[in-house]
């Protein structure tokens, strides 16, 4: 759904409240949920669609960012898993009486990614044979397939050690594990979880589960390694002259900034100990201001003035 006006979806205008947010979801539900519409995909996908749209405009601080950073800028920011947690089908279903069980229903047609999160297969399993295993023929028992579960967080979230609650399907029944996350885990980097994957097709060991980190690109802050580094814009006054600044780090921090006289656009100055702090061992990555020297687009008369005789000087 990415790029799709979720007002668009549910019929409603941006200025919509809350309750008319619900009464225009509950008349969708009501039409495309899967018990009044037996295998029609159309209607599935549709169902899915005004679902998402829902958990999003229902929620307060999720609305509130979707309306400053957009429909393309939220999908950026926010997961499948994001956008759905703490978004309980049952209560809704009960309340809007639709009956049934709202969580299978949401089991059933978020399978395919895993549930609001995404899990996929890897290796494992016996690709050559039967539950004999391998070319030989022989009794052998083999290990059940690897999962990945693929976790979407925030840098922030990153600065300290979390704990996050994962869903996924196992043999096709849901399943749910919180996972500690140490701090400074990156991009790319899995967690593993001994048999928490599918079981052997014959007796064999569980396979196991990987809880893979997919990093959120941040706003304001570029990660390399364990160094961060943000733009940081001055005036050209400020650069010629030499100044101190206020700027932020990731947690929050207001440090401080010396400009010297003379600084260059793209200088760089670093704040050591300010990025991210080491899986291994102990202490942080730098944090890195990148100068950008602002030219102001509009001036007064003065200024103008000035600049003139500032010129004329050879400045």
């Amino acid at each position: 759904m990415s790029g799709k006006d979720y007002y668009q979806t549910l019929g409603v205008s941006k200025p919509a409240s809350a309750e008319e947010i619900k009464k225009a979801y509950r008349k969708l539900a009501l039409k495309y949920h899967p018990d009044h519409n037996k295998g029609d995909k159309n209607a599935e996908d549709r169902f899915k669609e005004i679902s998402e749209a829902y958990a999003v405009l229902s929620d307060p601080e999720k609305k509130k960012q979707y309306d400053m950073f957009g429909a393309e800028g939220f999908r950026q920011r926010f997961s499948q898993e994001d956008i759905f947690r703490g978004f309980d089908f049952g209560s809704i279903f009960n309340e809007f009486g639709l009956g049934g069980s709202g969580q299978n229903i949401f089991s059933q047609i978020f399978r395919g990614a895993g549930g609001p999160g995404k899990t996929f297969y890897r290796g494992g399993g016996a690709p050559f044979g039967g539950p004999h295993g391998g070319f030989h023929g022989h009794s052998r028992e083999t290990k059940g397939q690897d999962l990945v579960y693929e976790l979407p967080m925030k840098l922030e979230e990153l600065t300290e050690t979390s704990t996050k609650v994962v869903s996924f399907y196992v043999n096709g029944r849901p399943e749910s594990l919180s996972v500690k996350v140490p701090a400074g885990m990156a991009h790319g980097q899995k967690l593993r979880l001994r048999g928490k994957g599918q079981p052997s097709p014959n007796g064999g060991p569980q396979g196991d589960l990987y809880i893979q980190i997919q990093e959120i690109a941040h706003p304001f802050f570029r990660r390399q390694d364990d160094d961060l580094y943000f733009r940081q814009e001055i005036r050209f006054s400020d650069a010629a002259l030499g100044s101190e600044i206020e700027v932020q780090t990731i947690d929050q921090k207001r440090l401080k900034l010396r400009i010297p006289p003379g600084t260059q656009n793209n200088a760089k100055f670093r704040m050591k100990g300010y990025g991210m702090p080491h899986m291994r061992g102990t202490g942080h990555g730098d944090a890195y201001a990148e100068i950008i020297v602002a030219v102001p687009r509009k001036i007064d008369a003065k200024q103008e003035s000035i600049l003139k005789s500032l010129r004329e000087e050879g400045f």
